[in-house]
């Protein structure tokens, strides 16, 4: 490699640390990453917020009695900020699939729910860039703000706290950063992508579809946002080195997600991508480091 690749903690560090919390964007910060990644909502008297699922996780959150949730919910745009800080996240449900899957992640008690302008304010000093997703659901709207409405909720906390060259705004929902892209043109923007959104291009991508290099899905990023800085964030299991090369050609920076798995993050950056997104950010470093 020619240029040093992008390191970006996923939710901080998920398989560290609690998902989504200012514990765990610490530690991401400690590794050394240069962004983080979080997913923002909207509570119920407007406060964005940082958290995943638009109903709180049952194996994730434990409710105002310190008991684990018996199931989803209640959503979080049905909370205020100050009801939803009541419950604890900070520890995986015993047993669970996420337990499982993060075997590895350090609990910590008493982590909360945290609001946008913490984590901010957190990273300010860090000089860590904030990758913040707008968390909004075409096929399902009624679960979160509309698209608009969060993405200038977002934009009015970067704005208030200075911090517009230290962020960037993605999303799955490209209604969200063409709005973005029309009231702050300035912030960076990435265009994540799965098979799902793909192939419901007309639903997700704000009426887009594939254009040009036979389809290619970067085609579309790019035609949706010609200006330098533009990020494609494809699933990396469906990338492939002629993709990273055709995305590049265009002018994209390419930083696939969430990549796990020490062979494919050897793999994808011998072919070149400019960043990759993962919940371990330990053992990217340790990739990056051999490699």
């Amino acid at each position: 490699m020619t240029r040093p690749l992008h390191m970006s903690g996923h939710r901080g560090a998920r398989g560290l640390c609690p998902e989504n919390t200012l514990e765990g964007f610490a530690r991401a910060f400690a590794l050394g990453v240069d962004s983080v990644e979080l997913d923002v909502a909207l509570t119920a008297d407007g406060i964005p917020v940082v958290v995943h699922d638009p109903a709180l996780n049952p194996d994730i959150a434990r409710g105002p009695d310190g008991r684990w949730l018996a199931t989803a919910g209640p959503q979080v745009r049905s909370l205020r900020r100050a009801e939803l800080y009541h419950y604890d996240v900070g520890r995986l449900r015993p047993g669970s699939a996420l337990a499982a899957q993060f075997a590895t992640q350090r609990p910590r008690d008493g982590a909360r729910i945290p609001a946008l302008a913490d984590v901010l304010a957190l990273a300010r000093p860090a000089g860590v860039v904030v990758d913040i997703e707008i968390k909004t659901m075409p096929d399902q709207p009624d679960l979160t703000a509309t698209p608009e409405v969060l993405a200038d909720a977002v934009l009015a906390v970067v704005a208030a706290l200075g911090m517009g060259g230290q962020v960037v705004v993605r999303s799955f929902d490209w209604r969200a950063l063409d709005h973005a892209r029309r009231v702050a043109p300035a912030i960076p923007r990435a265009y994540l992508t799965s098979a799902k959104t793909a192939a419901l291009a007309a639903l997700w991508w704000d009426g887009a579809a594939a254009v040009g290099l036979r389809g290619a899905v970067s085609a579309s990023v790019a035609a949706a946002s010609p200006e330098p800085g533009t990020i494609w964030a494809p699933d990396h299991r469906t990338l492939t080195r002629a993709k990273v090369r055709e995305a590049q050609a265009l002018g994209l920076a390419v930083m696939p997600w969430t990549v796990n798995a020490a062979a494919d993050m050897a793999r994808l950056a011998g072919w070149g991508v400019d960043g990759i997104c993962t919940d371990y950010p330990d053992r990217l470093r340790a990739v990056l480091a051999a490699n």
